[in-house]
């Protein structure tokens, strides 16, 4: 039961937001949103002195966030003098029909007008939102984005499975999913490549991969102590996780057994029309990939963590999951999913698969997550490029002996 908008993709939930098109204008934001009832302030730290890469990635993500099937309406506040111009995003919402509103806090007059002008639009938005009702749509629509946060042992034994399950089931349904965090997937891009649905999917593969360990060699400091050059944080390692490629080798079944259709970039949606599985290339931090993932049009996020993790985000459910019962029974509030009775039960993967199908399909037509009724916003949080070149594919490859297609 979603809502369906005008351009005919659907939203599983019906937000209004206040987002500021550059940090300059965060406190104004959040105090729009304080006056309307239901209105969802995003603040961050982007929007000006960036260039190339870095502000591509913010004029993407700040585009997508207001344009996203997940929001109803929005309301956006500028400076007026920033890097980024919002104008984009007018733009991007007029294209498909949703209703934007920009106020300039330089051309409004300072702060206080600006926050009245831009309240009252936004409580006639959201009276608007509140007369809208959830339609009958089929499963065909989600678009599910996967993700770890806090990885244990029991991450790669039972809740990433699980996952990859219910990625099966949604995507022989007609539907799509995305994985990410391409430097947890290091060691693992023979497999991937495989299921590529051909040679070209299959050699953006490997670039994504190797692109991103490039990336990585890159910030490496010998200088540094040890534990600063580690890519993998302590708590995995507490978990049982010893090593990067141990850990990839249980995240990659967050993905499944479908074939891979494409490999997509940062915040940037599918072609048009075309759907299945995914594979977003970007790396690991929470936030930034969840919000670039749903920057491609997910709905909602499958994150696993044995660990625990209580972060949420502004216009998507999380919908959490752990495959460690201890963890289960000690953090119960901030969980939705327990994956554990694979281990503890026997219960198969297609099991508990399917049980956690039916709960993605709740949750899309208003079930709220736990991160939902705790408040969770942490994980809205754009991604960043400071200084990149990227290489060419034959420098990528250098020193590596890929499988093929």
């Amino acid at each position: 039961m979603g809502y369906r908008r005008p351009d005919g993709s659907v939203g599983v939930r019906n937000h209004l937001i206040i987002i500021p098109s550059v940090f300059c204008a965060n406190t104004t934001v959040e105090k729009i949103a304080a006056q309307v009832p239901g209105a969802i302030p995003m603040p961050h730290a982007v929007g000006c002195a960036q260039v190339g890469m870095d502000l591509e990635l913010t004029a993407r993500t700040l585009t997508a966030m207001a344009c996203h099937p997940n929001v109803g309406a929005a309301v956006v506040v500028s400076l007026g003098c920033e890097r980024f111009d919002p104008q984009e995003m007018v733009e991007a919402a007029k294209a498909i029909g949703k209703p934007l509103h920009l106020f300039v806090i330089q051309e409004e007059g300072g702060t206080t007008r600006t926050i009245e002008k831009a309240s009252a639009c936004a409580r006639q938005l959201q009276k608007e939102l509140d007369r809208m009702e959830r339609t009958p749509c089929p499963v065909s629509e989600l678009f599910i984005a996967t993700k770890c946060g806090g990885t244990d042992a029991t991450s790669g034994l039972a809740a990433n499975p699980a996952v990859g399950s219910m990625v099966d089931a949604v995507v022989a349904a007609g539907g799509s999913a995305i994985l990410s965090e391409c430097n947890e997937l290091l060691g693992t891009e023979d497999l991937l490549a495989k299921r590529a649905v051909n040679k070209e999917v299959a050699d953006k593969i490997y670039d994504a991969i190797y692109g991103i360990e490039d990336l990585l060699r890159s910030g490496l400091d010998p200088t540094l102590p040890d534990k600063r050059n580690h890519l993998i944080s302590r708590g995995n390692f507490a978990g049982g996780v010893s090593s990067i490629v141990e850990k990839a080798l249980g995240g990659v079944h967050k993905s499944g057994t479908s074939p891979i259709v494409d490999v997509i970039e940062y915040a940037a949606p599918p072609q048009p029309g075309k759907r299945g599985l995914f594979l977003m290339n970007y790396e690991s931090h929470d936030g930034e990939v969840v919000t670039g993932e749903i920057g491609c049009g997910a709905q909602m996020v499958a994150f696993t963590t044995g660990r625990g993790n209580p972060t949420g985000h502004p216009i998507a459910p999380i919908i959490k999951i752990t495959g460690n019962p201890q963890t289960y029974q000690h953090m119960e509030e901030n969980f939705d999913f327990d994956a554990s009775p694979i281990i503890t039960q026997g219960k198969t993967i297609e099991e508990m698969g399917q049980a956690l199908l039916d709960l993605v399909v709740r949750v899309a037509s208003g079930e709220l997550t736990s991160a939902e009724r705790l408040g969770g916003r942490e994980l809205f949080c754009v991604g960043r490029r400071h200084g990149c070149r990227r290489k060419s594919r034959e420098e990528l490859r250098a020193g590596h002996d890929c499988c093929g297609f």
